[in-house]
């Protein structure tokens, strides 16, 4: 049992609605989501490109909402209002050291989710 997300077992319980198939594909494709989001995220970090990670914000905040992981949701809100004011300075760091924990700990919770099936 999740203590970071513990709705997370059972909103994918709920999508799949018995199919253990879809199950399995919908928890690959939440890690595979996390996966990109840190990569991207990362990437745009890196190269300072505020585009790559305003679409990499846009692809996966449904995902975000719907199997409410709301910390990582909260906190990408915080990191567009950080570059929208300052933009890539020392703030938008720190921000961003705290966000990849952030997406670390969800990537090892649905990757322990994904072993289980």
């Amino acid at each position: 049992m999740s203590l970071i997300y513990p709705e997370l077992n059972f909103r994918i319980e709920e999508m799949s609605d018995g199919d253990e198939e879809f199950k399995k594909e919908l928890t690959q494709a939440i890690f595979a989501g996390l996966m990109e989001l840190k990569q991207l995220y990362s990437a745009g970090m890196i190269q300072r490109d505020l585009e790559i990670i305003q679409q990499i914000r846009h692809k996966v905040k449904p995902t975000l909402g719907m199997f409410e992981f709301e910390d990582l949701a909260n906190s990408l809100q915080n990191g567009k209002e950080i570059l929208e004011s300052t933009g890539f300075g020392p703030e938008f760091q720190d921000h961003y050291e705290r966000f990849i924990k952030q997406v670390d700990r969800a990537i090892d919770e649905v990757k322990r989710l994904v072993d289980q099936i």
